[in-house]
C-alpha cells in the first residue's frame, strides 16, 4: 500500500504543505515525521483538519507544555486557546506588523499552532520569512557586528497600543521584558538566526541610541526581503504550525469587512542563546 504522506515545498527557503495526514490520529512514527518537517521548513501547513479544541491542545502538548497568552484572554474553559478573530467590527487584527511571538518573554515561544475555522473569500493570507535566511544574506562584516550583541525586548508599548484601540483597560498591569542575543542559535538545527522584529524590539544596549534605531531600522526592513518568504493561503480547516525560533510573520488584514477566525496554541520555548 503507497504511503499517503507527503510533504510539498512552498519555497526554497520557509515552508512545505504535509498531505496524507489526520492530526487527530497521529501514530509515533508519523508524530516525528511531522517533527522533522517543522525542523527542517520553519513552518508547516495541513488542509482540511476539522479538530476539535481539546484534540488541537493535545498536539500542542505533544511538543511541549502550553502557554498562556500575557494579553488576550482564553477561550472559555481554555485559558491556553488564543481566539483570532476579525470581522466588520475589528478596529485591529493580531499579527498586523511583522513579529516573533511575544519575544519579550524571558524564555519566548518555540511554537504556534494556529487552527482557522473561517475565513474571508478573498484575502487573509499569512506571510512567513526565514530568519536563517535573513541571518545568512547578511554580509560577513555585519554578522561581524551583531554577533554578541543583545536587544531588549518590551511587550508594554504594542500591548498597551493593541488595548487601547480595542477599548480594554490593562489595569495598568506589567508585561514581559527581557534581553536576547541579536544572533540565536537554534537548539535543535544549530543553526544561526537573526532574532529582532519590530513589534517587540525597542533597543541594542551596547550602542548609542542612534545607531541602536538604525541598525534596527536595517533589520526591521532586512527580514522583510521577499526572496525569504513563502505566504500561506488559508482555506476553513486549515492549520499553521511555525518554529517561532527561526520565523517571523505577519498576518495580512485586506478582508475587511468579511470574517477571519481560529483558535490557537503556543508552545513554551527556551531562553534562547
Amino acid at each position: 500500500m503507497a504511503d499517503p504522506f507527503s510533504i510539498r515545498p512552498l519555497t526554497p527557503v520557509i515552508g512545505a504543505e504535509i498531505h496524507g495526514v489526520d492530526l487527530d490520529r497521529l501514530d509515533e512514527p508519523t508524530f516525528q515525521r511531522i517533527q522533522q518537517a517543522f525542523t527542517d521548513c520553519g513552518v508547516i501547513f495541513f488542509r482540511d483538519q476539522d479538530i476539535s479544541v481539546e484534540s488541537q491542545k493535545a498536539l500542542g502538548e505533544r511538543f511541549g507544555e502550553l502557554v498562556i497568552h500575557p494579553n488576550d484572554p482564553g477561550l472559555d474553559g481554555h485559558p491556553e486557546v488564543m481566539i483570532i478573530h476579525a470581522d466588520e467590527t475589528s478596529v485591529r487584527v493580531a499579527g498586523e506588523r511583522w513579529h516573533s511571538d511575544v519575544s519579550c518573554a524571558e524564555c519566548p515561544p518555540m511554537g504556534s499552532i494556529l487552527h482557522m475555522h473561517v475565513v474571508p473569500e478573498h484575502g487573509g493570507d499569512t506571510l512567513f520569512a526565514s530568519m536563517y535566511a535573513a541571518y545568512e544574506a547578511l554580509s560577513d562584516r555585519m554578522k561581524s557586528l551583531l554577533d554578541g550583541l543583545t536587544a531588549i525586548h518590551d511587550g508594554g508599548p504594542y500591548y498597551r497600543e493593541a488595548n487601547r484601540l480595542i477599548g480594554r483597560d490593562d489595569g495598568g498591569r506589567e508585561y514581559p521584558h527581557a534581553e536576547h542575543p541579536i544572533v540565536r542559535t537554534h537548539p535543535v538545527s544549530g543553526r544561526k538566526a537573526l532574532f529582532v522584529n519590530q513589534m517587540f524590539t525597542v533597543r541594542i544596549p551596547e550602542l548609542p541610541q542612534v545607531e541602536s534605531d538604525a541598525i534596527l531600522a536595517f533589520l526591521f526592513a532586512h527580514v522583510q526581503r521577499p526572496d525569504f518568504q513563502c505566504r500561506f493561503r488559508w482555506q476553513p480547516n486549515s492549520i499553521a504550525f511555525w518554529d517561532n525560533r527561526c520565523t517571523q510573520h505577519h498576518a495580512v488584514w485586506d478582508y475587511w469587512p468579511e470574517t477571519r477566525s481560529g483558535f490557537r496554541v503556543t508552545i513554551r520555548g527556551d531562553r534562547p542563546s
